[in-house]
Order: C-alpha cells, then sequence, then structure tokens
C-alpha cells in the first residue's frame, strides 16, 4: 500500500489548497498501479475541498493524508476544530457555500469524520480507484 502524509499550513488558503492538489496529483503519478486520469481527477478534487475546508473552517491549518489501497484511494485530513461538517443549503447569491460536503459525499464511496483524542477531527472520504 502506497502512502503519503503531509501538513498543510494557510500562507494564504488559495495557495495552500493548490499545493495540496499538486501532492496529491504527485502521489497518484507515483503509484505503481497508476489509476485512470478520470479517477485522480476526482481525488484531486476531493482533495481540494476537504484541504479548503479543513483552513477555513478547522483552526488554521491541516494534515493531509492520502493512502492508495486495492480498490481505491483514501483522503484524510485533519484539522483541530471539532466541528463536524454538515450538509446545508447551498448559497446560491451570497457566496458563502455550502457545495463541497454534499459533493465530496456524492463522489466518495465512504466518508466519515472521526473525533481525534488529541483534540480536532478526522474527515476522510474512499474514492474509487
Amino acid at each position: 500500500m502506497d502512502t503519503m502524509s503531509v501538513t498543510v499550513v494557510p500562507a494564504r488558503s488559495a495557495t495552500s489548497a493548490a499545493v495540496a492538489r499538486n501532492i496529491a496529483q504527485d502521489f497518484l503519478t507515483g503509484l505503481v498501479d497508476p489509476i485512470p486520469a478520470e479517477a485522480a481527477d476526482t481525488v484531486v478534487l476531493v482533495v481540494s475541498e476537504l484541504v479548503t475546508n479543513a483552513l477555513r473552517h478547522g483552526g488554521g491549518d491541516c494534515t493531509l493524508e492520502l493512502a492508495a489501497h486495492p480498490d481505491g484511494v483514501e483522503v484524510a485530513v485533519r484539522d483541530r476544530s471539532p466541528q463536524a461538517p454538515r450538509m446545508r443549503t447551498p448559497d446560491l447569491n451570497g457566496g458563502t457555500g455550502g457545495f463541497g460536503w454534499p459533493m465530496v459525499n456524492r463522489l466518495a464511496h465512504t466518508t466519515s469524520v472521526t473525533c481525534r483524542l488529541s483534540g480536532g477531527k478526522a474527515v476522510s472520504a474512499i474514492l474509487a480507484r
């Protein structure tokens, strides 16, 4: 199993999300058993969404963990906030979001939110290879 863990800090949130996307792409490209381009794009999209949410709502920094399993790719993002993501009505006019967590749940086979003993949470998504 291929695994990788990196800490993403919010020098600028957009830059940090871009760095996370690049890290995910490099991870996927380096897999011994590569995944199709469409599946890789989905993984990178989920990485971007989870990292952006963690930086915006999770206390300012986060850790991205990627793991390749025989049947899927696991994306896990840890942050300092105990607050779980929630489904909410997307804001079509005010620009306050509400689209990301439903999208992640639609794209992933499974999602989970785990409270960490040291504080904060881990948000995980398993995606198809």
